[in-house]
């Protein structure tokens, strides 16, 4: 399938985040301070994402995904721990490391093949979604229902990383200042082994990359290549691969996307680095910021998880 073609399957499944590179690298803060209260939190024009990012707990409700990945909301969250057996969770001050429970487990088992099949210490995990999932107020347009997650391409370090180097520390550059490929100074085997072991979870539906990187996958690939199928390219992910998961079973109302077709997608990689892409001309006007999305705009059942109790801490 022809790269323009793939670029319109995946845009019109779901609309991932078309995050540029600096939200991964914003830096947080070692004191947040607490969001202010709304004025008029049941005005229906009220951004959603006004509303889900003041709840810091998950609902204490069964686990239930409702909605798509850029329109929904996760019921009864599980938090993904800050530390563990090969894996430091980023960027605390987000509260961002929320999944459904199948999301952290796949997480956890990454973090032992990334040590194991790559060398790597562990991996750093960066946002996944928040405590209620839903529209956030900054960064992403997806990770809303707890099926997606960021892993940065910096392997973890040896040492146990302070709150301050959480929020301050920058991921690593992958890709050469050019665009065309990867740099290879950073990039190398164990990122293909961590990436390839993420794709080849069953219950991945799609790992995102940069163009590079998927033309450094294709070209580096050996044996089996069928994993390189879930792995595409899109904007932004230079520092960190995104990881999607499919919707869990007994979730009806979890609305993911179709399986990738067109192979392993190595051949259509033409488009990503054309001109027009690489350096697109600049705008004729500036282009208008989205509408936010509000609380009719989710699946109706998302107000009650918004609404539901706290989860015990």
């Amino acid at each position: 399938m022809h790269a323009r073609l793939i670029l319109m399957t995946v845009m019109s499944a779901a609309a991932i985040a078309a995050t540029a590179p600096v939200h991964a690298q914003d830096k947080g803060s070692v004191e947040p301070k607490a969001l202010p209260p709304l004025v008029r939190p049941d005005d229906p024009e009220t951004p959603a994402k006004e509303l889900f990012a003041r709840r810091l707990l998950p609902s204490a409700q069964p686990t239930k995904v409702l909605g798509t990945y850029n329109r929904g909301c996760i019921a009864g969250a599980e938090r993904m721990p800050i530390n563990g057996e090969g894996w430091q969770v980023m960027r605390l001050s987000r509260n961002r490391n929320f999944g459904h429970p199948n999301m952290i487990a796949l997480l956890k088992r990454l973090a032992v093949r990334a040590h194991k099949d790559a060398g790597w210490p562990g991996i750093l995990v960066g946002d996944i979604s928040q405590p209620r999932g839903g529209p956030a107020l900054s960064g992403h347009a997806s990770h809303q229902i707890g099926l997606d997650a960021d892993i940065w391409l910096t392997p973890m370090p040896e040492h146990r990383l302070s709150r301050n180097e959480r929020e301050e520390m920058s991921a690593v550059m992958m890709v050469r200042q050019d665009r065309l490929d990867v740099d290879p100074r950073v990039f190398t085997k164990g990122h293909v082994a961590v990436i390839r072991a993420a794709a080849k979870e069953p219950s991945v539906q799609r790992i995102f990359v940069n163009a590079a990187i998927k033309k450094a996958l294709c070209r580096d690939a050996k044996g089996d290549r069928s994993w390189l199928t879930k792995v595409r390219p899109w904007w932004g992910h230079d520092y960190h691969f995104h990881i999607r998961m499919v919707c869990p079973p007994g979730n009806p109302d979890c609305h993911g996307q179709t399986d990738q077709e067109g192979g392993d997608g190595c051949g259509d990689l033409d488009y990503w680095f054309s001109d027009a892409v690489l350096h697109p001309p600049p705008p004729k006007e500036p282009p208008k910021p989205p509408q936010p999305i509000t609380m009719a705009q989710l699946p109706p059942s998302c107000r009650a998880v918004l609404h539901a109790p706290d989860a015990k801490n």
